[in-house]
């Protein structure tokens, strides 16, 4: 499934390999808080999220601030599955099932104190998983159980 990038996640995507080393496959941005920060959602490789994060989290602190930008790092995935279960970290997933009648939906078993940390502040958290998830797999809605 391919994805579509908006100028701007082009740009981003440049400066974050510039900044990281770390090629981005994916990037939305979010200016949706009301509050006038923009956030980046970035798709990276599983083999290259250490080196994205760096040590003690000092590279991507560094891209933040060359960007003026919150930036949340999504472990890329070659099953839906397991790509759904990373769109929510850190939230504790035990299990996604993917049910395909009408609409595909993923149905995700979040650990009961982590439900609070899959919807995020706002639903910014499962939000950006159905947006990804669509993006990706064309899952059309996933749901926390």
């Amino acid at each position: 499934m391919g994805v579509r990038l908006t100028d701007d996640a082009r740009q981003y995507l440049a400066a974050f390999e510039d900044a990281t080393g770390v090629g981005g496959t994916d990037c939305i941005v979010d200016d949706a808080a009301g509050d006038g920060t923009t956030r980046l959602l970035i798709v990276v490789a599983s083999d290259r999220m250490a080196d994205a994060i760096g040590p003690g989290g000092r590279t991507i602190q560094q891209f933040e601030e060359r960007v003026d930008a919150q930036v949340r790092l999504v472990e890329a995935a070659d099953d839906p599955e397991t790509f759904v279960a990373n769109t929510l970290a850190p939230a504790a997933v035990y299990n996604v099932t993917i049910s395909e009648n009408d609409d595909t939906v993923a149905y995700v078993e979040v650990a009961e104190e982590d439900h609070g940390v899959a919807i995020g502040q706002g639903g910014r958290t499962i939000d950006a998983a159905r947006t990804l998830a669509a993006r990706h797999f064309g899952i059309d809605d996933v749901q926390l159980i």
